[in-house]
């Protein structure tokens, strides 16, 4: 499947056009009466989105057929300022009238074994399946600079394969133990949409839209949805080596 790229000129463009693509959505949802279930990235171009949905329309959504969940988390409380969910209540959710139910999050300070098999019941039992795995409506993510993506990196590559839903994996760097929906999973959504902005990220687009020879070792050049569509939404210095 081919990437389908966008390109915008400033991380708030990108945003507010992604913003209003995610309205259109939930309206489609409440017009239907279906549920439909996104999964959400941490990072700074997505804390540009969930300020423009609770800003600017909080109050133009029924929010009651939304489901919100996270492709990862790191494992600290929510009060933490590098909780993932942590970041979207205190931008987003504080602002909307969602019902408790709907906000499906990773509880990063349990025990993150126990967390991993925990959240992918509620998963399981909260979306539903195609080809015996959870299918997102859609799913959010970046890319780090070393071509991660969730919390799957080059050193746990394994977990594009995995036949869990979930899995426990430590940062290769810092050690900080993480929780992350596997490859399978999100290689299962409808739509998978990779928000990434700022020249730091220029050389990696580069190097998976180039399709460099190395780009197999990223675990986001392996984010390739089976049934569903790929996008990237990126602004003009991310693509400035394109």
């Amino acid at each position: 499947m081919d990437r389908s790229l966008k390109i915008f000129s400033s991380p708030y463009e990108l945003a507010r056009e992604f913003a209003g693509l995610l309205v259109d959505m939930f309206k489609e949802s409440e017009k239907k009466k279906k549920p439909v279930t996104i999964a959400l990235s941490g990072g700074s171009t997505p804390e540009i989105l969930f300020s423009l949905l609770g800003e600017q329309f909080s109050e133009s959504v029924s929010w009651k057929y939304v489901h919100f969940f996270w492709g990862d988390e790191r494992c600290v409380p929510q009060e933490s300022s590098e909780s993932n969910y942590g970041m979207a209540r205190r931008k987003l959710f504080d602002r909307l009238s969602i019902p408790y139910s709907n906000v499906h999050r990773i509880k990063g300070e349990n025990d993150p074994e126990k967390e991993a098999l925990r959240y992918s019941e509620e998963i399981s039992v909260s979306t539903v399946r195609r080809d015996g795995l959870p299918m997102f409506d859609l799913v959010i993510l970046g890319v780090g600079e070393d071509g991660h993506t969730a919390s799957i990196f080059p050193a746990s590559m394994n977990l594009l394969f995995s036949d869990s839903i979930c899995e426990q994996v430590v940062h290769p760097e810092t050690g900080q133990k993480r929780i992350t929906i596997t490859g399978r999973v999100i290689n299962n959504a409808n739509a998978v949409v990779f928000l990434v902005t700022g020249k730091k990220k220029a050389e990696i687009v580069k190097k998976i839209f180039k399709k460099d020879p190395f780009a197999i070792n990223f675990p986001a050049y392996n984010i390739v949805p089976v049934y569903g569509d790929l996008t990237w939404y990126i602004d003009e210095e991310a693509a400035s080596l394109l």
